[in-house]
Parts: structure tokens; sequence; C-alpha cells
């Protein structure tokens, strides 16, 4: 077990100064393309999704949703909530302009970000999973007919093809204070739902999975307890939150993480905010166990020795918590498997102690990018596009392991593989797309089409609906 210690979280600060900086540009392989992305199209969801805005995001677009958009066998899914907050799901067959909608029997509760819909497919049952509208309390949950994601053309889009909405995963009720699903495909084609118990500074992520016949709880698998310290005081209670859950090419379930304390006393200032350190942690029984990056395990699901803060080895990047450092960022896989992320914090030449998180983030963030490559050495790079919000980008890789980061506002940076990472630059600027913040990714299209497909909303004022739309680029093939 390792105590985190104000030692520890002075190191973290000088480490501020030595990620690499971009402009190094590699010689780029002929065999690969440089990264590039062609705009095919942009289509309109909803012309009047609802708008509201809380803890600086929009409920339709938060880039942690795993998934607002998914794509499966020819077709494209996306999930929302229109003007008067019914949850909406909808499909087009890939390269369509027009989607077809079902309204579920359901309304948004409450004027929180947090309440998003995600969807999951169950491969071995072809069935589309919806979680929604959940902060710490109940969730809503619906599935649709077996067999409705398998041969899309010859079913009917229609609220018949639905379930009716519960309040429990087909019986399986969890957690009386779940937030942030997210589902993950297993290799096999079942379907795991990842989720927090409790509440923010105090909570344990758990895990669910679907076999096709029923919901299992594997249990909770991050611990809340245990002392962190760093050089202004200590805190006893946190929550670890993810980056994202997904499977490699190998079967590995990867998940990078940062911890957010309870206590403020770990800050330097009040107006920060208690997030600390990227973590790093995978799995190779389906998130039975868990290993750290060097394969020594250090947590069991639904046992007595979950992750923990204390766990040694865990910490892939060290930073104390007075940087404003976001949290539920974005993580990849490379086509041999090995891990990557995107994380985004006020860097140390701007000063060593945030005092107001959403301005000093909006004035001086920068995302990063860190990789581990194949001898198992982690690398940061600093992303040369200053972040202007407050507010969380989405890492994507095509199939030639080119990085892609999708930026605030919809803008997109990548850089080569060839170059090790380090030749960053903006490829699309999203000028006239008047996106609020954050977009939604679908992750799932990129290795079925070659398409970067991404859902942003347009901004609006106070609570007027806005148009939602989509928007396509065709990624080297």
């Amino acid at each position: 077990m390792r105590l985190r210690t104000a030692a520890t979280a002075t190191a973290a600060t000088v480490l501020l100064a030595t990620a690499t900086l971009p402009g190094a540009t590699g010689t780029a392989l002929a065999a690969d393309p440089a990264p590039a992305v062609t705009p095919l199209a942009d289509t309109q969801l909803d012309a009047q999704a609802v708008y509201f805005v809380s803890y600086n995001g929009l409920v339709n677009n938060n880039a942690f949703q795993k998934n607002g958009l998914l794509t499966y066998r020819g077709y494209q899914y996306a999930a929302w909530y229109t003007a008067d907050r019914t949850a909406v799901v909808g499909r087009r067959a890939l390269g369509a302009s027009s989607w077809a909608t079902v309204r579920l029997p359901h309304q948004l509760t409450a004027n929180d970000s947090h309440n998003v819909i995600s969807m999951g497919l169950s491969r071995v049952d072809g069935r589309l999973h919806l979680n929604m509208d959940s902060h710490s309390n109940g969730f809503f949950y619906v599935k649709s007919a077996a067999g409705l994601l398998d041969d899309p053309a010859a079913r009917a889009w229609t609220g018949g093809q639905f379930g009716s909405v519960q309040t429990s995963l087909d019986g399986l009720a969890l957690t009386s204070q779940f937030t942030y699903p997210q589902f993950v495909a297993t290799p096999e084609g079942r379907l795991q739902l990842s989720y927090r118990a409790g509440i923010s500074g105090n909570g344990r992520n758990g895990l669910a999975e679907y076999d096709g016949t029923k919901w299992t709880a594997l249990g909770e698998w991050s611990g809340s307890t245990g002392t962190y310290t760093s050089e202004h005081g200590s805190s006893t209670a946190r929550n670890m939150y993810l980056h994202g859950i997904d499977y490699g090419s190998d079967g590995r379930l990867h998940a990078f993480y940062t911890w957010r304390e309870q206590s403020a006393a770990v800050m330097c200032n009040s107006g920060g905010i208690t997030n600390h350190d990227t973590g790093y942690v995978y799995s190779t029984d389906r998130g039975r166990t868990w290993r750290n990056a060097a394969g020594t395990q250090v947590g069991t699901t639904g046992g007595s020795d979950p992750v923990t803060v204390n766990d040694a080895g865990t910490v892939v990047d060290a930073l104390n918590p007075d940087h404003s450092l976001m949290n539920q960022e974005s993580q990849a896989t490379d086509s041999a498997g090995l891990p990557q992320a995107v994380i985004s914090y006020v860097p140390g030449r701007f000063g060593q102690c945030t005092t107001n998180y959403v301005a000093d983030r909006t004035a001086n963030g920068r995302a990063f990018h860190l990789v581990r490559n194949a001898a198992g050495a982690w690398k940061k790079t600093e992303i040369p596009v200053p972040l202007n919000s407050s507010q969380r980008t989405h890492l994507v890789l095509d199939r030639y392991d080119n990085a892609y980061a999708v930026l605030p506002y919809g803008r997109i940076a990548a850089a080569s593989k060839a170059s090790g990472y380090t030749d960053w630059k903006t490829l699309f600027d999203a000028n006239g797309l008047n996106a609020f913040g954050e977009v939604v990714v679908d992750d799932t299209r990129l290795a079925q089409d070659g398409v970067l497909s991404y859902m942003y909303q347009q901004r609006s004022s106070g609570t007027t609906p806005s148009a939602l739309r989509v928007i396509d680029f065709r990624l080297p093939s």
C-alpha cells in the first residue's frame, strides 16, 4: 500500500514543467498517411432539443457519454432529450441525411447536465439498451426487442420495438445513488454497464453484466477510503472518475481515471477543484480483477480489496489538486492494444494555484496526450491549442493509429503516430458550427467505415431550445 504525501505532491508540481512540448515533427512513413479530416455531411437530429446550462454543460452533449452516438451493421443510432424533455432515440442508414425517431415514454426529471442518455449494444441478442436521467439517485432503463439491431433495414423503427421504461435492470437495482452510466461491449458480445455508486467525493465504481438473458451485478471495484495528503492538508474520502472503460484488441479492459477528494483541505484555494493525478489500471478477466501498468494485481471487483488511492504503481501522471485537472476526459487503445488518454489542466507555467476552476481553465487550460509505448514507458505531450473553455476533449484513433483530439466547440487537432505524437496541429477549426462546448463522439463508427462522427448542439440562451446536429468527417483509409 502507498500513502500519498506532501513530497509526492511537490514532485507532481515539478513534473508540470517536464511535459514534452509540441513542435518536433517526425518523418512520416510513406505507407502510413498523415492525419487528415474531410468534411462529408452535417445533418440535423432535432431543430428544438432541450437546452439549459448546468455544471457548465448541456445534458445532450457531455463528452463522457458512452454512447450518445452508436454505429452497428450499417446504421447509426442517437439518443437525446427534445424540447418538451421527452427522451428520443433515432437511427439512420450510414450516409443518409435524415433520421427516423422514436419518442420514449420518459421525460427528463431535472435541469441537470449529468442526467445523460447512454446507449449500449448486446451483440449476443441484437438489443439496444438505454440508461438515462440519473445523478446520485435512481436511473431509468429501457431495452429494445431482441434482434432489432441485427437486421435494421427489415425492422420498423417504432415505439413498439422498445419495452417499458424501468427503474432497474430487469429487476436488478444496483444502487440508490447511481451516476455516469457507460456501456461497454465485451469481446464475446455481452454488454457491461459501468456506473458510480455514491456521490462526488465519496463514491465507488461498479460493474454489471448482461449475457443475453439476465443482468448480473459484478460489484464495486474502486474504493473511497484511505488517506490522501497534499502539501496543504489531507482527505479521507474520495471517488474515482473514469476517463473511459474500453476493451483493446487483445481483450484487455483498460481504465484511466482521476481521483476527486471530498475535503477541500487538499487544495491551495477553495475556488479550485480537488481532482488529482491520472491513474491507470487494466483487467484481463473481463473486469473481475484489476492490475497496474506493471501487471501487479491491485484490486478485485465485488471483493474486499478494491482499487484505492493508496495502491502502488497506479499513478501514471502525477499532479496535485492545484491545477484544475478535468475529470472524465477520454481514452483510447491503439491497434496493438496499447492505451492512450487525453487529460487537461492549467499548466504550471501559468501559476501553481488555480483560484477559479472555470475561469482559469478557460483562460489557460491545455489538453495533453498521454501514451504508453510497447516498452511500458509513458510519454505526455501538450496539444498546442488553447482550450478557451472549461470543458472536455475527446480522443480517437484512425486505422493507422494517428491520434485526433476533438476539442470543445468541435475543433479537431491531430498528431501522427510516425512523429511519436509530437506534431499536433489543428485540422478543423469548427468556424460556423456555433457549437456550445463539448461534443459527443461516435467511438464505434471509425472502425466500421473510417468516419469520425460527432453530435453537437448549437449555442442558445437561457432555456430556449436549439438545434442538435451530427457532423461527419472522412479519415485516412
